[in-house]
């Protein structure tokens, strides 16, 4: 049944068991999911050779992580996959939220145009990751299918691993290591590895069913709906007529009674309200958390995604925080492996990333504690919110079916430089990079498209020819142990000189519609540092070589 035919991939029996002694590898990620799979593709987008690990020979079962949302899309536009799952994927921005019958609420992700990618697209998680798979592969990433992780060691220099293979056990050696196994995470496990926080003591159905159906293509939760009272319900519209659908069953219900065709076969009917042929692809029972781990760093092991944090599905910020952990954590895994920053450059990965679990533990929490309140207090909060929702706006603003995953601003990160000069807006240091419209060698293009995998300085001029003394300063950057690749971005169009005094080419960018200098409260002169992972390190009014120099030390732990 369903629509989507799981791929095989081939096991190759490992070398290494010929081996006397155990080889050694610069980078290892054990588990092949969208998050392991995402710090793969950015180490080799590196240049880093890197060997990955999973036990399985497939794509998870299942729709999953289905909810994508703007930011995460916008780093799988980076690691080379953004068109394919976009393409492929649901589009949506609005959310609506109903009592009973009644919306009572809804929300618009992208209230306002100048974005490459919507708010929110939602997609299979198997899509996702065999797309992912095939970026692997393509980019020479070293993919080792039913090799199963049964002890890690750790060491001051690395990590010692035991793989089980269908052909025997072998030792292998690891400069680093990257853990993106899963919630569960058998190596967090097996060393004892701390995580706190909440179980929530709740069950909820998920049926991805297959029909036609004329929903629209947003977000629909219940609270209390005709055809499930008491309880939550929510909908979301996938690929090739795939609906997501959640039922709230309460902590009582048995989980394998309710995942019994013959007990969701009705809920459904009920739902739908008609007699529409419909199939089941897919039906699990989950229950959720909120937790962490005190820090995402030990030693040599570098824990991402649900093996360092999990949060309760409300909210999609499973899969996004985990390719976030990614994205900030490679960069600076490079530059230490390069000897061009100190090892306590990925303690500010812990740091970071650590901040925004807290965030998102927040958020999720909140939303969970709405959606299935635990004391009679909450519950009579929740319920009179509801009934004041349906009549009043400012009740609106208090029903929580899920505050929907938005990026971190990383304002406390360490690395930032703070502004020495005055700055309205949202693109503060720490901020993620917003999104604008351009165009490049007079075709229509975006921004983003030309930031990421390296620290480059924004220019934002009044025209593309430049002095000769700004452009030998700029010259001066690309031409530091850690370069910096300037961007100019011109507020009118003209000719690039083919060279410039400095015999330097700059890559430029033309705002024809302003919206990069808006977004940025740029004017002629003004300078953005910006990271490789396009968070936003420091800003100037003017071009200042030395401030530059030193935002850059500070953005590298070099200080």
């Amino acid at each position: 049944m369903g629509v989507y035919t799981y791929p095989k991939y081939a096991y190759r029996s490992p070398v290494d068991l010929m081996a006397g002694a155990p080889q050694r590898r610069p980078l290892v990620v054990v588990g092949a999911g969208p998050v392991g799979l995402a710090a793969a593709i950015d180490a080799r987008l590196q240049g880093i050779p890197v060997l990955l690990f999973d036990e399985d020979d497939s794509v998870s079962a299942g729709s999953r992580a289905v909810c994508y949302a703007k930011r995460a899309l916008e780093i799988l536009d980076r690691l080379g996959v953004g068109d394919t799952v976009v393409n492929k994927g649901v589009s949506w921005n609005v959310g609506r939220t109903f009592v009973r019958k009644d919306e009572v609420y809804q929300f618009n992700l992208v209230p306002e145009p100048g974005h490459k990618r919507p708010g929110m697209i939602n997609l299979q998680q198997y899509y996702l990751e065999e797309d992912l798979v095939a970026r692997a592969q393509a980019l020479g990433v070293d993919l080792r299918w039913k090799h199963k992780m049964i002890s890690v060691q750790p060491k001051a220099d690395g990590a010692l691993l035991r793989v089980e293979t269908p052909d025997g056990v072998f030792d292998i050696e690891a400069d680093w290591l990257v853990v993106a196994d899963g919630a569960r995470s058998p190596i967090r496990r097996a060393l004892g590895l701390d995580i706190d926080g909440r179980v929530f003591m709740d069950r909820f159905l998920i049926a991805d069913v297959v029909m036609k159906a004329d929903y629209p293509a947003e977000r629909w939760f219940w609270f209390d709906p005709p055809f499930h009272p008491g309880q939550s319900v929510l909908l979301h519209k996938q690929s090739d007529n795939v609906w997501r659908i959640d039922f709230q069953l309460g902590w009582d219900a048995d989980p394998e009674e309710e995942k019994k065709p013959e007990n969701v076969m009705p809920r459904l009917k009920a739902m739908l309200g008609d007699e529409r042929p419909f199939e089941l692809e897919w039906i699990s029972i989950y229950t959720f958390q909120c937790r962490r781990m005190k820090e995402f760093r030990h030693g040599r092991l570098l824990f991402v995604g649900d093996a360092a944090h999990q949060v309760s599905p409300f909210g999609a910020r499973g899969a996004n925080s985990g390719i976030q952990d990614t994205d900030d954590l490679i960069w600076k895994l490079k530059l230490v492996m390069d000897g061009k920053a100190p090892k306590r450059l990925l303690d500010t990965y812990s740091q970071d990333r650590t901040f925004a679990a807290d965030e998102n533990l927040l958020n999720s929490t909140r939303s969970t504690d709405f959606i299935t309140p635990k004391s009679r207090v909450s519950k009579t909060f929740r319920d009179a919110t509801l009934a004041l929702a349906q009549q009043h706006g400012f009740a609106r603003k208090l029903v929580n079916s899920g505050r929907l995953s938005v990026p971190s601003y990383l304002t406390e990160s360490a690395l930032n430089t703070p502004d020495g000069d005055l700055f309205a807006g949202n693109m503060v240091p720490g901020a993620p990079m917003d999104d604008a419209p351009v165009r490049v060698a007079g075709a229509a293009a975006w921004l983003l498209d030309q930031m990421g995998n390296r620290f480059q300085l924004l220019c934002f001029v009044a025209e593309p020819a430049l002095s000769p003394v700004t452009a030998a300063l700029l010259a001066e950057l690309a031409g530091w142990p850690i370069p910096v690749q300037p961007l100019l971005v011109c507020s009118a169009a003209g000719t690039m000189p083919a060279r410039l005094p400095t015999e330097a080419v700059f890559d430029h960018v033309v705002d024809e519609q302003g919206l990069a200098a808006r977004r940025y409260d740029a004017q002629p002169g003004t300078c953005y540092l910006i990271r490789p992972d396009q968070h936003v390190a420091a800003r100037w009014r003017a071009l200042d070589v030395t401030r530059i120099r030193a935002a850059l030390a500070q953005a590298t732990c070099n200080v």
